[in-house]
């Protein structure tokens, strides 16, 4: 079964952890949503689906055509990601009537872990870095024609709503749960929904009390880690910077869609307590995680976005 990361928390009494999740969530559009699967061992193999079987009618006496769907099989393994957070005690003991100081140091730790997770989650290429996971950029291959890939012209155009609909209708099998973009992105949406004079955008609260933008009932989720540099040649993305591209990224999450694959337990807050060689206490978050896409049809990017 899948759980988000917050529903996970829940079912701890750490009140450390649980303070830790809410700090990561607060402003990340991708982990408020992102269910996770908790598996045992240090991967997964699964098979994507790649294209559905075909269904035709016939007479009596017909010869009926076998037709299977066809899948692609991956294989992806947790990667481990967190860092330490170290706390005077000196400062701790004469600081901490003010503030408390060491849940301020994790809070800081925990938000850098919040940054490194989402811009891993863009960008992460294993081929690249083998400590990453592959990341959505990656596992779509916006490198490559397909289905998947919608494209702003050869080189990238100016964003139009006509062609954000045609990434959302890329996604199949129901809509899409989010469209993930820069800041650019959601600027020109806003911009080109005040010129029509009309359109879909509705404005409501999410759990946190801030306003989010929907597009056709999808919640619009901001990334910062999208750049906004992207270069095309051929309608393909050739690289992350050098041009002035975006991309827009359409994704619907679940078991058979995009998921968060963790280790049981989900993130975890380790107090390794006084240091040797310092006075100090320590605290570890660290995750075990990765990123698994089981049907290459649940996500989908347009590319070439420009201002």
């Amino acid at each position: 079964m899948a759980l988000t990361l917050n529903e996970a928390a829940k079912l701890s009494n750490n009140m450390l952890l649980q303070g830790v999740v809410e700090t990561i969530i607060k402003d990340s559009p991708i982990v408020q949503r992102l269910p996770f699967i908790e598996i045992v061992g240090n991967g997964l193999t699964y098979n994507q689906e790649k294209t559905l079987p075909e269904i035709d009618f016939y007479d009596v006496g017909d010869t009926w055509a076998e037709s299977t769907p066809t899948f692609e099989q991956k294989t992806t393994t947790l990667k481990i990601m967190g860092g330490d957070a170290d706390v005077d005690n000196f400062l701790k003991a004469t600081r901490s009537n003010l503030q408390d100081l060491e849940a301020a140091v994790i809070e800081l730790k925990a938000k850098a872990l919040k940054d490194k997770f989402e811009e891993t989650f863009i960008y992460g290429d294993s081929a690249t870095n083998s400590k990453q996971y592959d990341g959505l950029r990656k596992l779509i291959d916006t490198t490559t024609a397909s289905d998947q890939v919608i494209a702003m012209g050869a080189t990238g155009d100016t964003l139009t709503l006509s062609k954000l609909d045609e990434l959302i209708d890329a996604v199949k099998g129901g809509k899409p749960n989010i469209l993930l973009m820069s800041r650019r992105s959601r600027r020109k949406i806003n911009a080109l929904v005040r010129a029509s004079g009309s359109g879909t955008m509705v404005t409501e609260r999410d759990e946190f009390g801030s306003f989010i933008d929907l597009w056709d009932g999808i919640p619009i989720g901001v990334s910062d880690w999208i750049l906004d540099t992207h270069t095309l040649t051929d309608s393909v993305e050739t690289g992350t910077t050098g041009d002035t591209c975006s991309t827009v990224y359409a994704i619907q999450f679940g078991e058979g869609a995009l998921c968060g694959l963790t280790s049981p337990g989900h993130l975890q807050i380790e107090p390794v307590g006084s240091l040797e060689t310092k006075d100090a206490s320590r605290t570890r978050i660290k995750w075990y995680v990765s990123l698994a896409l089981f049907s290459s049809v649940k996500a989908a990017a347009l590319i070439g976005v420009k201002d």
